[in-house]
């Protein structure tokens, strides 16, 4: 956590010297600038911004964007239209605890979300969808993300953050993306509980002919987790194989 302060402290000394955002905006600048301001440095006296925020430049900008006065972040949104990079930011606004400042980036993230934007930012989006206000980034997500094909979302299924993976598989199920055989796959590989529930579940749901459950089984039953090879055996009994399954019932996990 140190680090991480030291990290975002030295990014906002450089955005006060006008470095460019690309070049700062990190996860230790939002982390420090937007929760933990008292490790900040004294760049609103020591940069101060002028009193017009029509000529300052895109650095500049995203400091006033986390300005304590909300006056200022208020004003901050308003010039930050000029700049596409600072939509990140707009996300963090959105959940702002001033309600003008709060409604005026949620109005701004509507307006400028699209579904490849989406994509890049739907970590920040969910991340900030577990504090409080944070819903309505999540929600204005999903209705963007609803409209990316399986290629746009496959970015997602492989993302560290588990829970980025969730909400992505759920977008993918909930839109009939993937296939049976596919859903099983993703069961059996991902290291989730919850994405595995979720895809085996699905690809059992979705299985409409005998044809199917070739695609579906092998990853099923071959999988590690107990939980998904259960998911294999009610295949294998709706099926009409109930005598294949008693082989895969033991639990081959332990000791490995």
């Amino acid at each position: 956590m140190l680090e991480d302060i030291e990290d975002g402290t030295a990014a906002a000394t450089r955005l006060a010297g006008g470095v460019p955002l690309q070049s700062t905006l990190d996860a230790g600048v939002r982390e420090v600038s937007w929760h933990r301001p008292q490790f900040l440095p004294g760049w609103e006296h020591s940069a101060p911004l002028p009193a017009d925020l029509t000529q300052v430049g895109e650095s500049r900008l995203a400091l006033a964007l986390c300005h304590r006065d909300g006056r200022i972040r208020q004003e901050a949104l308003r010039q930050s239209v000029r700049y596409p990079g600072q939509l990140p930011l707009f996300v963090l606004r959105c959940a702002d605890w001033v309600g003008p400042v709060r409604e005026h980036a949620r109005r701004l993230l509507c307006e400028a979300l699209n579904v490849d934007s989406a994509l890049d930012l739907a970590p920040l989006i969910l991340r900030m969808g577990r504090r409080g206000r944070g819903a309505f980034g999540v929600d204005v997500l999903s209705q963007i993300l609803r409209q990316a094909s399986h290629g746009q979302l496959a970015v997602l299924f492989a993302d560290p953050d588990r829970v980025v993976r969730r909400f992505a598989y759920r977008l993918a199920i909930e839109g009939r993306l993937r296939r049976p055989a596919e859903l099983a796959r993703a069961a059996a590989g991902d290291q989730d509980t919850v994405v595995q529930d979720l895809c085996a579940t699905a690809a059992l749901t979705a299985l409409e002919d005998e044809d199917g459950y070739e695609g579906v089984l092998p990853p099923l039953l071959s999988a590690r987790n107990p939980r998904v090879r259960s998911a294999g055996v009610t295949a294998l009994r709706r099926a009409g194989r109930s005598k294949q399954a008693e082989p895969f019932l033991s639990d081959r996990s332990g000791g490995r």
